[in-house]
């Protein structure tokens, strides 16, 4: 009895305070009173549990410290390896004398089951080949490029002996571009009698270009054909605004090869692939999709390479063919032949590194075959193909682990 009436009396205390106090001592871990006279015996305040949503305790977290590594974890990487569904086709460019034709080897482009250069998941069944651009008439030359063929820039057989005997040219591509009419307007039996003499004084493959008029590039592709019958020229190019059933009937009658032109259109290439296809064969057909120098659009052409050569090993037959750069359009570029700030460096160091730069970034998109012009450039080019293409056996991976102290 005399707890119930205690129990009652606390309770009749603790509703004469301020409710508001309850809310303060909610928000606060103390609370200090000013000018407050209490006569209690004892002061006990207590909080129904759950009645006030007071602020949660923080506990602090004990992380335990690591230890520090003492030795590298020596673990096996095994390459990703995929296969896959498609191949690309090998096109043979140049006829022997066992061949029918004349010239002293032949070259072989294509062939790839893997994404250029995935060396852990099929070898390259041929390296990437490099022809010197040769012209039939003077054209304008950056200094870099005129102080080695300056000579025999009026002369293509003296310009195509200079490159195969002193810079070692795979292949030859020999420009028409004098059959332009707005130029010399040369004939087809005239740009023809070029085409013959060039072949006689040199025995590489040859590529033989024309002016970029689909009308007289049929007519001199036509008298060209038939002249180096049997010589399995790379003849270039073929586009979609050409008679294509007519030039395609002339590279196959004399037993030679098609470049098929596309402007960084996949679409357009599938199409003009398909279109060819009815006339030749995959193994005398390269596409080429067209080159934008460094700093030009580089970044775009690079894409369009890489993504048509992906697509052709996916599966797709109208992207299974090898590709082709014309690598030479890096001299388009006013930066790599003007004369700017020094910092820019020296033309004739600055040109070259403008070619090699576009040459290397296309090489990794799968390029089989680079019309170049710089010998310098060439070189450097054929170095790196030597190096990525030669297997591990010459690699020096010792060495990776001290690339944090290496010195430029």
């Amino acid at each position: 009895m005399a707890d119930s009436k205690k129990n009652e009396r606390d309770r009749d205390v603790a509703l004469k305070f301020d409710p508001k106090i309850f809310d303060l001592l909610s928000k606060f871990e103390e609370v200090e009173l000013e000018d407050v006279d209490m006569e209690l015996g004892d002061l006990e305040i207590w909080i129904q549990p759950g009645a006030v949503a007071g602020p949660r305790a923080v506990v602090p977290t004990v992380v335990a410290r690591k230890a520090k590594p003492t030795e590298i974890i020596q673990m096996d990487f095994v390459p990703p390896v995929e296969t896959y569904p498609g191949r690309i086709a090998e096109v043979k460019l140049g006829a022997t004398k066992g061949d029918g034709g004349t010239r002293g080897k032949s070259v072989v482009i294509g062939g790839e089951k893997s994404p250029a250069y995935y060396l852990f998941e099929n070898p390259t069944p041929h390296p990437p080949v490099i022809s010197l651009d040769v012209f039939d008439t003077r054209i304008p030359l950056a200094k870099a490029v005129k102080m080695h063929f300056g000579e025999v820039a009026e002369d293509p057989v003296a310009w195509a002996k200079l490159a195969v005997d002193k810079f070692k040219a795979d292949m030859i591509t020999l420009h028409l571009v004098s059959t332009d009419r707005l130029i010399k307007d040369t004939t087809p039996k005239e740009a023809a009698k070029t085409v013959e003499n060039v072949l006689q004084a040199v025995d590489v493959p040859m590529v033989v270009g024309g002016c970029g008029d689909p009308q007289k590039d049929l007519k001199v592709f036509e008298e060209v054909a038939a002249v180096a019958e049997g010589e399995r020229l790379l003849i270039s190019t073929v586009t979609l605004d050409m008679d294509i059933e007519r030039t395609a009937k002339a590279i196959q009658k004399h037993g030679h090869v098609a470049l098929a032109f596309t402007s960084m259109d996949l679409n357009q290439a599938r199409e003009l692939n398909r279109r060819l296809f009815e006339f030749l064969p995959k193994e005398r057909i390269v596409m080429d999709t067209t080159t934008a120098a460094l700093g030009y659009g580089l970044d775009y052409a690079f894409t369009i390479m890489e993504r048509a050569r992906l697509a052709g090993l996916m599966g797709d037959p109208e992207l299974q063919q090898p590709i082709s750069s014309g690598t030479t359009n890096a001299w388009a570029a006013r930066e790599a032949w003007i004369k700017l700030a020094p910092e820019w460096g020296p033309r004739e160091l600055r040109g070259p590194m403008w070619e090699t730069v576009t040459a290397l970034t296309l090489l990794l998109a799968g390029v089989d075959l680079f019309m170049m012009m710089h010998p310098a450039a060439v070189k450097t080019l054929k170095d790196v193909i030597s190096e990525l293409t030669a297997g591990t056996g010459r690699g020096r991976p010792e060495l990776i682990g001290d690339w944090v102290t290496l010195k430029i």
